[in-house]
């Protein structure tokens, strides 16, 4: 256990008042402690538990040693798994009403008492800093966009347009907030609220893309299980983009490797090439290689005359 809080302290020094995950048990790096993941949203820690510890006294220590932290005024207890909602407390302080976290220079809200996702993944910080990085100039396709946080970062980056797509009205509601948040409202940002698969007629309107980002859930049904589903925008991607187009491919599935996705632009996309891979940042520490975040960029061929 002293390990563990030695490797938040260090966490916690190197987030510099952004946010980080300050102990990722889920990666295996710590053996009998999968079951931990602790994330700080400034100025708030999240404990994440995926099972009651066997020794209660070790987490005890946990708590007691983020408590005592000046920078933390909050501790929320999550665990993962009880019930529909979770169980969600607040062990010690108060959680802003109005939450907003910073990441690389941008501001995004949150909810740190959310019983699943707080509204930004901590472990794509490494895929934002990416897209904003090559988004100059370029019209961007956000799919699955959740809260909107890729689209942030391209804007930041110069992106001439974003189309964020998502099934959810909610979190592209939230994601018009992000935007606000940092002073992008003259943005050419787009909004489309629809099943993604039933879809494609008015996801290719607004195209074709320099720029695709493609972040699904891994397994949630009745919408999207990745398994079955991906391939199905994979082949999309043609008529979407033009040659020279991006493409960024995530993937959070512990039981799949790289090759998943690898195979299926191979076999279904031959003219789209492999430039860039990379996973979650250095805060997000993996023991093997099927766990963990997947990104692979990819770039289709450009004509030759």
């Amino acid at each position: 256990m002293q390990s563990i809080i030695e490797w938040m302290e260090q966490q916690l020094r190197k987030a510099e008042g952004e946010s980080r995950r300050l102990f990722h048990g889920r990666g295996g790096m710590v053996p009998g402690y999968e079951w931990l993941v602790v994330d700080w949203l400034p100025p708030v820690a999240v404990i994440r538990v995926y099972k009651q510890p066997a020794e209660p006294v070790e987490i005890d220590r946990v708590i007691s040693w983020l408590s005592s932290q000046v920078e933390i005024e909050a501790v929320v207890w999550q665990a993962r798994g009880v019930g529909a909602e979770g169980d969600v407390r607040v062990l010690q302080g108060e959680v802003p009403e109005r939450h907003v976290i910073r990441e690389a220079g941008l501001h995004y809200q949150v909810d740190a008492l959310a019983p699943q996702n707080s509204g930004l993944f901590l472990d794509m910080r490494p895929g934002r800093q990416w897209v904003r990085d090559h988004a100059q100039g370029a019209r961007v396709l956000n799919l699955f966009a959740y809260t909107c946080a890729f689209s942030v970062a391209a804007v930041a980056g110069g992106a001439a347009c974003v189309v964020n797509v998502d099934m959810s009205s909610r979190a592209l509601s939230a994601g018009r907030q992000n935007h606000r948040l940092n002073q992008q409202e003259k943005a050419d940002v787009r909004y489309l609220a629809v099943n993604l698969l039933k879809s494609w007629s008015r996801v290719r309107k607004p195209g074709p893309y320099e720029l695709v980002v493609i972040d699904p859930p891994s397994f949630q049904p009745g919408s999207f299980v990745a398994v079955k589903d991906y391939i199905k925008v994979l082949r999309r991607l043609p008529e979407l983009t033009v040659p020279g187009s991006k493409v960024v491919l995530c993937h959070n599935d512990p039981k799949e490797t790289r090759q998943f996705l690898e195979v299926l632009m191979e076999e279904n996309l031959p003219d789209f090439t492999c430039i860039e891979c990379f996973g979650a940042g250095e805060d997000f520490p993996e023991l093997g290689t099927l766990q963990g975040l997947k990104v692979t960029v990819y770039q289709r061929e450009e004509l030759t005359a």
